[in-house]
């Protein structure tokens, strides 16, 4: 079979239905531009940041933009450029640990959900209807409560506010691909449940999966930023976008760059992650 135009040859099933969708979504490309930026930015940050990011320099502090510093300093007279970058790479690792986790334990749930008897299935969904009736910045802040602030605690707090979606939308595409010929094919062949689920069930789900994880990552970040601005995150003097906001917060009138950079950062980067979301989304 010959492939449509824009097909990249090679790429099958789940992944060739995404690219064909971004193929024809401008506003893909510019998601996903955006997206590659903060990536690269956060990874090459040791060869891109011009100062170590919490290096002092008392005579900078508050400075404008200058040739020294791109995007002015800090109080402390730190790099803002410098911890633009290395805050990316705390921030988009944080809330990229918390988008796996919430995946991973959502879907099993929700393939769980959908194979269990009619008793134990209600029990999932009424388990599920719980964690969504909480705000999931509540639900996060309750987390971290419990665990203490700190990355691993971020991590885990907005990672387990995210389980219930995921957990919904797998239970959802399962139970309508089990009402599918080929599944009552498999069961009349002998197929077991968990057999049923791994070959017929969890291939389906795979594509609205990879499309609810581009929009919730953006969601993600947000989260974590969140917690970080109310310095449940890194503690300083280490550089992540959320707490960065929170240190420049009181300084808006003299040095404004303090909180535009890392404000800008979270903006685009989520801008980006949602335009790249709406273009993968069926």
């Amino acid at each position: 079979m010959k492939p449509r135009p824009g097909e990249i040859p090679g790429a099958e099933g789940p992944v060739r239905d995404l690219l064909w969708r971004l193929a024809r979504q401008p506003a893909g490309w510019v998601g996903l531009v955006l997206v590659g930026c903060a990536i690269l930015g956060a990874g090459l940050a040791p060869w891109l940041a011009p100062h170590p990011p919490a290096e002092i320099h008392l005579d900078a502090q508050l400075a404008p933009p200058t040739a020294d510093h791109p995007l002015g300093a800090d109080f402390f007279g730190r790099d803002i450029a410098s911890r633009l970058l290395y805050g990316g790479r705390a921030t988009l690792a944080v809330a990229g640990t918390a988008v796996a986790l919430a995946a991973s334990v959502g879907t099993a749930i929700g393939l769980v959900a959908a194979i269990s008897g009619r008793w134990l299935g209600q029990l999932w969904v009424g388990l599920i209807d719980l964690l969504l009736a909480f705000p999931a910045l509540l639900l996060a802040l309750v987390v971290v409560a419990l665990l203490g602030p700190g990355p691993r605690a971020q991590a885990v707090a907005v990672g387990v506010a995210g389980i219930p979606l995921y957990a919904r939308l797998t239970r959802s595409v399962a139970l309508t691909l089990r009402q599918m010929l080929f599944v009552d094919a498999a069961r009349a062949l002998g197929a077991g449940p968990w057999h049923i689920l791994r070959h017929h069930l969890l291939p389906g789900v795979v594509t609205p999966l990879l499309a609810l994880i581009t929009v919730n990552t953006g969601t993600a970040i947000l989260s974590v930023a969140a917690l970080g601005f109310l310095g449940l995150g890194s503690a300083p003097p280490q550089a992540e976008w959320g707490l960065m906001l929170f240190e420049g917060r009181q300084y808006l009138a003299v040095a404004p760059w303090a909180s535009l950079a890392p404000g800008l950062a979270i903006t685009l980067t989520v801008l980006g992650v949602t335009l790249l979301g709406d273009a993968l989304t069926p």
